[in-house]
């Protein structure tokens, strides 16, 4: 199959899961007996700061998927299959989003579980992303892999990720917020973080840069 429809699918995707998301930012309005929209707006923080991090984990997502794929010169049904798991749990970011926005307020176990569901969600994004990154470390379809003397380094840093994401789902059972504010540290840190193969690429495109 050609890349380029891969990734127009992907594509398509990861827009309906980002649209979605602005779904659940939503007030009551004016009417009787609604609160002021301010009273408002301040109590549905919960709804805005998760929007915030799922928007920019889509994002990142976006980003890394398109340097990784960029790379790649044939798609075989293994990378297809991987992909769809990518995908699968993208496009529960916007549910587990909103049930966690939902409970956050609540401070109960009924709150912590909505949380260990959103970090949840995110664990399979990043197994599904780190699924695709492994393929690009032995297909012979790669144009510029990794070095093999990088690939453990490489390695680590995306299982960093996923390991901060199960650990967030373990704490969330203990105390949602901290879980909340675990994973907006690492939206925080992936957006100024790139995969190896764009890093590689941009070196070769810009020396010394």
């Amino acid at each position: 199959m050609d890349r380029t429809r891969l990734e127009a699918f992907s594509d398509g995707v990861f827009a309906v899961a980002i649209t979605l998301l602005a779904l659940n930012l939503t007030v009551e309005g004016p009417g009787p007996g609604h609160p002021k929209l301010t009273d408002q707006l301040g109590s549905h923080w919960p709804a805005f700061v998760a929007y915030l991090i799922s928007f920019f984990t889509i994002g990142i997502i976006w980003v890394n998927h398109h340097a990784l794929l960029r790379s790649v010169k044939a798609v075989d049904r293994t990378l297809l299959f991987l992909n769809l798991v990518l995908l699968l749990f993208v496009v529960l970011i916007p549910f587990s989003t909103a049930t966690a926005a939902e409970y956050l307020s609540k401070d109960n176990w009924d709150a912590r579980v909505a949380m260990a569901l959103f970090a949840g969600v995110f664990v399979g994004m990043s197994v599904g992303f780190g699924g695709i990154f492994e393929w690009t470390l032995h297909s012979e379809s790669v144009l510029q892999p990794v070095p093999p003397e990088r690939r453990w380094a490489a390695r680590i840093r995306f299982v960093g990720g996923a390991a901060v994401y199960v650990v967030a789902v373990v704490i969330a059972l203990f105390s949602a917020y901290a879980a909340f504010a675990l994973m907006g540290l690492v939206a925080v840190y992936y957006i100024f973080e790139r995969t190896p193969a764009a890093s590689k690429s941009s070196e070769d495109e810009e020396p010394g840069g």
